[in-house]
C-alpha cells in the first residue's frame, strides 16, 4: 500500500537537483530519453513509484538536455513537481506551483492568463507542453499531468527563443500497455469550489492502448462577484508496432470561462487596505473565454542501442476573449475611484514539428552524448481591441463617487484601437554534446541557430496610409545563434560543481507578436545571458544539499529617451542571485523540504534627466523562504506543517508602489481509509495573514485569500 503524507510538499524544495529523494542510485534510473524503447518506456509508466514519506522524485529528465540525463549532472538551476505532490498538496493551476518555488514568482496575469517572473524576467508565453510551444495566454489546469518542471535560466538551445529567465513544461500522461486502471478525485473548499476528476488507462492488447483524462471545476473564491467554471479531456492512444517503435497520439480539449478579477488599486504607495473582498468592476461584464484543441503525434525509434530518434508534430487552435473594466486609481479624501476598460479578441494557431537523434557512443574512453534536432513552426494570430467609451465623461475613462459595491456609470465599446493580424515563422537546427571525461569531469557544449521570421497587417494604420511614416505593413527577419556550454566536476559520484552559461534571444515582436512598430523593426532582438556556478550534493540516500549562485544580464531593452520622447533609446537589466534547498529525510518518520531564493534585480542603463536613474525590476521579491515540515505518525496517518515568505516587491518598474512583505502558513491531514481510498484536508493561510501575493501593476493588486480549507476524497484501483 502506498502512504502519501507529503500534502504540502515544498515545491521550491523539490527541485530537479535532489535527486536522492528515492533510495536508488541513478544505475537504477528507468530510461526516459525521448528516443527510448517501446519496452523501456512502458516499464517506465507501470514502474511502482518509490515513496519516501509520500515523496515521488525521477532520477533523470529528458527536457533540460533533450537526452536521459541524470539530475546531478544538468548544469542548470530546476525544480520538479511530480503528480504525487500535485495531488498530495491540492494545487490546480501554475500559481499555486510557483508559491512554493524559489527564484520564482507569480504575476497577476490581469485576471486571465498565467503570468510569471522567473530571475526577474516576466513573461506570460515561456510554457511549453512536452516539449513545445503553448504560449497563449490563459489559465492552465494541472489535470492531465505526470509532473511539471521548472527550469531557471536562459536557454534558447533547448526551447528557442524567450524563455530569459526560463521556462515551464508540463510533461502530460500517455497510455499504457500494461495494466488496467482506474482513478478518481473529488474536491471542495471552504469558498465552494468544486472540482471533480477522473484517469482510466484501457490496454487493447500488449501493442496498444488508450487513456482517458478528464476534469471540471466549478470556480469561487473570496472575492466578491467572482465564479466561473472549465472542463476539459484529454484522450491519448499509444501503439508499439514493434520493440523499438512507438507511436502515441493525443488530443486536449479546454473550455474556460470566469469572471475577470484585477483586485484592488493603490493609496499612498501601497496596496488600498480594508477591502480585500470589494469588486473594482463590473459583475455583468467582467469575464473571459477560452476554448483551446490540441492536437499531437509523436514517433520514437531506437535503431540501435545507442542510436534512437524522435520527433513530435503539433497542432493547436486557441480562440480567446477577455473584457474587463478595471481601477487606475482610488482617492480615499474625495471618496471616488477611476476607471479604464477594454475587450480583446485572440484567435492563434500553432504548427509545430521538432525532431532529435540522439547518439551514444565512446572514442577513446570517452563517453559521448550527441543531439542534432531540428524545429519548425508557424504561428498566426489575430488580435483586436476595443476601448471602453463612458458617456458621462465622453472619455475611456471616467472618475465616480466610490460605493460597495460599485455603481458604474454606462459605458459601450465603439472604438476599434488595434487590429492586427501576424504570421510568425520560425525554423531552427541545434547540436549539444555530452562528454564524459573518466568519472570525474562532464563538459556540456552546444549551440542553436533561430531564424524567426514575421509579418504584420495592421489594419487601423492600413486605412489611415502611409503619411504618418507606417503604412501599416511590418516585418522583421533575425537570425540568432544561441550558445550553451557547461563544465561538471564530480570529485565523488554523490556530489557535483558546476559552471555554465547560456543564451536566449527575444524578437522585437514580443512574446505575443504585439509590440511590432517602425522603429522596433529597425532593432536587434532583446538578448539573455545567464552566467551561473552551482553545487549539487546528495548527502544521504535520502537528503540532498543544492545551491547554485548566478547573474543574469538583459541587454537590448528599449526605453523612451528622456530628451527626446519620440525616439528609443537601448537599456537593460541585470539579476543576480542565490538558491539554496535542502530536502528528504533528517529521521525516518521526519522529511524537510526548505527552499530559499535572494534576488538583486536592477535596471540598467536607463537615463533619467541626463542623469543615471535604474530602478528595481517589478514583481521581484529580494526574499523568498518556503519550508514544509511532514510527520508520519503512523502507517494511516500523517499531517504536514509549512510556512512561505516573500519579501516587500514593487507593482511596477515605477517603483511607486510597493506590496509589503508576508508571511504564511499552511497544514494538511491525511488519512488511508484502505488501500484504495485516502482522505485529505489541505488549510491554507491558518493564521489568517492579510497579504497581496501579486500584482499587475500599480491599480491591479491582488488580495491573498484567508482562512480557507479544501477537503479532498481520492480512489485508485
Amino acid at each position: 500500500m502506498r502512504i502519501s503524507f507529503g500534502a504540502g510538499v515544498s515545491v521550491a524544495a523539490l527541485s530537479a537537483i535532489a535527486s536522492p529523494l528515492m533510495a536508488q542510485t541513478a544505475s537504477d534510473t528507468i530510461a526516459m530519453a525521448q528516443g527510448a524503447s517501446d519496452a523501456t518506456a512502458m516499464a517506465l509508466q507501470t514502474r511502482p513509484s518509490i515513496i519516501v514519506t509520500g515523496q515521488y522524485h525521477p532520477d533523470a529528465i529528458t527536457s533540460a538536455m533533450k537526452t536521459e540525463t541524470p539530475l546531478i549532472d544538468i548544469p542548470q538551476s530546476l525544480s520538479i513537481l511530480s503528480r504525487e505532490q500535485l495531488d498530495d498538496q491540492a494545487l490546480t493551476d501554475i500559481g499555486d506551483v510557483l508559491r512554493y518555488t524559489p527564484g520564482a514568482s507569480i504575476g497577476q496575469g490581469e485576471g486571465h492568463r498565467d503570468q510569471i517572473t522567473i530571475r526577474g524576467q516576466n513573461t506570460t508565453a515561456d510554457f511549453y507542453i512536452d516539449g513545445i510551444r503553448d504560449d497563449v495566454q490563459y489559465f492552465r489546469p494541472l489535470y492531465n499531468l505526470d509532473r511539471i518542471e521548472i527550469l531557471r535560466g536562459s536557454n534558447a538551445l533547448i526551447f528557442g527563443r524567450g524563455g530569459g529567465g526560463g521556462v515551464i513544461n508540463r510533461v502530460t500522461k500517455t497510455a499504457s500497455t500494461e495494466n488496467f486502471s482506474t482513478g478518481g478525485t473529488a474536491s471542495v473548499d471552504t469558498f465552494g469550489s468544486v472540482l471533480v476528476s477522473g484517469d482510466v488507462n484501457t490496454p487493447f492488447s500488449g501493442a496498444a492502448a488508450f487513456r482517458l483524462n478528464a476534469f471540471y471545476e466549478a470556480l469561487n473564491n473570496h472575492r466578491d462577484f467572482f465564479e466561473g467554471d472549465r472542463f476539459g479531456f484529454n484522450p491519448t492512444f499509444t501503439f508499439a508496432p514493434g520493440p523499438d517503435t512507438r507511436v502515441e497520439a493525443s488530443y486536449v480539449y479546454l473550455d474556460d470561462e470566469r469572471t475577470v478579477d484585477r483586485g484592488v488599486p493603490s493609496l499612498r504607495g501601497a496596496p488600498l487596505m480594508g477591502f480585500d473582498t470589494t469588486f473594482f468592476g463590473s459583475p455583468d461584464f467582467n469575464t473571459t473565454t477560452l476554448q483551446a484543441h490540441i492536437v499531437r503525434g509523436r514517433f520514437f525509434h531506437d535503431f540501435s542501442e545507442n542510436l534512437s530518434y524522435n520527433s513530435t508534430i503539433q497542432w493547436a487552435d486557441y480562440d480567446k476573449l477577455y473584457q474587463n473594466i478595471y481601477p487606475v486609481g482610488f482617492d480615499d479624501i474625495a471618496n471616488t475611484v477611476t476607471l479604464d476598460g477594454y475587450r480583446d479578441t485572440t484567435m492563434r494557431e500553432n504548427f509545430i514539428v521538432q525532431g532529435n537523434l540522439v547518439w551514444d557512443n565512446d572514442f577513446g574512453g570517452v563517453n559521448n552524448t550527441l543531439l542534432i534536432g531540428y524545429e519548425y513552426g508557424d504561428q498566426q494570430t489575430q488580435n483586436a481591441r476595443r476601448d471602453a467609451f463612458f458617456a458621462a465623461s465622453a472619455d475611456d475613462q471616467i472618475t465616480f463617487p466610490f460605493s460597495d459595491p460599485l455603481a458604474i456609470p454606462g459605458f459601450t465599446f465603439p472604438a476599434v484601437v488595434r487590429n492586427r493580424d501576424s504570421d510568425a515563422e520560425f525554423l531552427s537546427f541545434y547540436a549539444q554534446d555530452q562528454l564524459a571525461i573518466g568519472e570525474h569531469i562532464i563538459i556540456v557544449g552546444g549551440i542553436r541557430y533561430d531564424r524567426f521570421e514575421i509579418n504584420v497587417v495592421d489594419a487601423i494604420e492600413v486605412a489611415n496610409g502611409a503619411a504618418d511614416g507606417n503604412d501599416g505593413f511590418l516585418s522583421r527577419t533575425d537570425n540568432e545563434w544561441s550558445p550553451r556550454i557547461g563544465l561538471i566536476v564530480k570529485p565523488m559520484s554523490n556530489l557535483s560543481l558546476y559552471a555554465s552559461y547560456s543564451r536566449s534571444f527575444l524578437p522585437r515582436s514580443g512574446d505575443q507578436f504585439l509590440t511590432l512598430s517602425p522603429t522596433d523593426e529597425t532593432l536587434a532582438p532583446e538578448q539573455f545571458d545567464n552566467y551561473e556556478i552551482g553545487l549539487k550534493w546528495d548527502a544521504t540516500t535520502t537528503l540532498s544539499f543544492t545551491a547554485a549562485i548566478f547573474r543574469l544580464d538583459r541587454e537590448n531593452g528599449t526605453t523612451p529617451d528622456p530628451a527626446n520622447p519620440g525616439n528609443s533609446i537601448l537599456t537593460g537589466s541585470r539579476t543576480e542571485g542565490f538558491e539554496a534547498q535542502l530536502v528528504g529525510q533528517i529521521l525516518p518518520w521526519w522529511s524537510i523540504n526548505a527552499g530559499y531564493s535572494y534576488l538583486d534585480a536592477d535596471e540598467r542603463g536607463r537615463v533619467a534627466g541626463a542623469a543615471l536613474a535604474n530602478r528595481t525590476l517589478a514583481q521581484v521579491p529580494e526574499h523568498m523562504f518556503s519550508i514544509w515540515n511532514h510527520i508520519d505518525v503512523s502507517q494511516n496517518l500523517g499531517f504536514g506543517l509549512g510556512l512561505t515568505h516573500q519579501s516587500s516587491q514593487f507593482a511596477a518598474i515605477d517603483n511607486s508602489v510597493e506590496l509589503p512583505s508576508f508571511t504564511r502558513v499552511d497544514a494538511a491531514l491525511y488519512y488511508n481509509l484502505n488501500e484504495n481510498i485516502q482522505l485529505q484536508i489541505n488549510v491554507e493561510n491558518l493564521f489568517d495573514e492579510d497579504y497581496f501575493p501579486a500584482a499587475h501593476n500599480n491599480n491591479n493588486i491582488s488580495t491573498g485569500e484567508p482562512l480557507n480549507a479544501r477537503f479532498t476524497v481520492r480512489a485508485r484501483f
